[in-house]
Parts: C-alpha cells; structure tokens; sequence
C-alpha cells in the first residue's frame, strides 16, 4: 500500500508576495543603516552566512557565502566560520563582535549568556552598531525561515 502523496509546501513568499516585498525592504534598510555606522559589506555578509548556518537553510547559504566571497570574506573565513570562537586570529574585533551578536539573536541564549555576550560585543561596536547586527540576524533568520517553510530548492549551478 503507498502512502497519500504529501502537498508541495506554500511558497510563503509567492503566497503573499506583499509581505515578502516588505522583508525585502527591511534588508534593504539594514544594508543602507550598516554603511551609515560604517559595518562593511563583509561583516553584514559573515553575519548572513552564521545565521544560515545555524538555521541550516541552504538557499540563504548559497547566496550569502557567494556574497561574502564577493564582499572579501576570504575562502578559510567562510571554511572556518562554523569553529570562528576557537581561532582568535582569522577574524577582526568588530567581526567576532558582531557573529557574537548573531548567535545570540538566532540563539536566545538564557539572560546570563546574553548579558556576557551582549558586553563581549560592546568592547568592539558602538549601539548604533549593534542595533543594526541585531537587526541584520534578525532579517536573515526571517529569510532563513521563509525559505526553509516553503522548501525552496537550491538552483544548481555551474561553478566557476
């Protein structure tokens, strides 16, 4: 006997495509913020790519650890990012700050985690800074979560 064929999922963002454009329009606003308080185009991106990794949303890894690359995130970065706490010296202070940030957003560590993690990344970012990682985690685990939900495939591509 084979068992009832499941429903292809929603495609949250083609379902509601108003919605979806507003998503857009806050990322749209988190990169125009990031270059106000000076976080460059790399941090913003390691961000996307830690979050992704935790999420484990394949679609938004594909995209962003292209764009970290594009950005000057360096291919060992990327390979490394998953262990980033335990080699010092592959990333910048305001780097490590901000993926602290962002595994705390995606994370929701207990309120002793997060004040420690919260003062960790003040030493290296100031609150307009954080606000804005804060926001940029925020942003991509919504994407994380649209794309995961509706099961959007990664396009296959030929390498370069």
């Amino acid at each position: 006997m084979q068992s009832p064929a499941v429903p292809a999922r929603v495609w949250i963002d083609k379902q509601s495509p108003a919605i979806y454009q507003a998503l857009k329009g806050v990322a749209q606003s988190v990169r125009t913020a990031a270059a106000a308080v000076d976080l460059d185009r790399a941090v913003m991106e390691l961000v996307n790519v830690r979050v992704s990794q935790l999420n484990a949303c394949p679609v938004c890894l594909d995209i962003h650890e292209r764009a970290a690359r594009a950005a000057g995130v360096t291919p060992q970065q990327l390979a490394v990012l998953p262990a980033w706490r335990r080699d010092p010296e592959l990333y910048t202070d305001r780097q490590r700050a901000a993926l602290i940030l962002a595994e705390s957003v995606t994370n929701l560590p207990d309120d002793a985690i997060l004040e420690r993690e919260y003062a960790a990344a003040r030493q290296h970012l100031s609150d307009d800074q954080i606000s804005v990682v804060i926001w940029a985690a925020t942003t991509i685990g919504a994407f994380n979560r649209v794309s995961i939900l509706s099961k959007h495939p990664v396009r296959v591509r030929k390498e370069n």
